[in-house]
């Protein structure tokens, strides 16, 4: 399914008064991950800014037992420190990589803005290397603006 296939899917999602925030994310995950080959590990870390730490919301895909990662540490945590997009084509290659799984290859963190605050980020995993695109960086965009609409 392509991206322009799949806004309207986001939004949907995004606009059904009938399930609640948290279960709307996790559709947003399973939609993401089953829609994308690519995808295989999609979920939300949310910002504590009082601690400085990210805790870990829906997500589709291998357990993982980084549910809090600090400010700083790890592609996630420094997406909280720079609210900017980061994308490892190759994981291996990063110092200040948080190890989930030998297999995953390469990583996009977009951060989740409202009211211009970053209060988290959807977080990617691909058991490939390179295959994320600006493509993907504007669609994740869109689809952190949808969910801002969330809260």
């Amino acid at each position: 399914m392509t991206f322009d296939e799949l806004k309207p899917k986001v939004t949907e999602i995004v606009s059904t008064p009938t399930i609640l925030r948290e279960e709307k994310l996790l559709k947003i995950c399973e939609l993401l991950n089953h829609s994308i080959e690519y995808y295989n590990w999609v979920g939300f870390y949310f910002a504590n800014h009082e601690n400085q730490t990210l805790h870990l919301g829906p997500y589709i895909g291998a357990p993982t037992d980084h549910t809090v990662i600090p400010f700083g540490k790890g592609i996630c945590g420094q997406v909280a420190v720079s609210n900017e997009n980061f994308v490892v084509p190759d994981v291996s290659a990063q110092d200040n990589y948080i190890a989930c799984s030998f297999t995953v290859k390469s990583e996009i963190v977009v951060p989740l803005f409202v009211n211009g605050k970053n209060i988290g980020q959807i977080d990617i995993d691909s058991h490939q290397i390179n295959p994320f695109t600006s493509a993907d960086e504007l669609f994740l965009e869109y689809v952190n603006q949808e969910i801002a609409k969330l809260f």
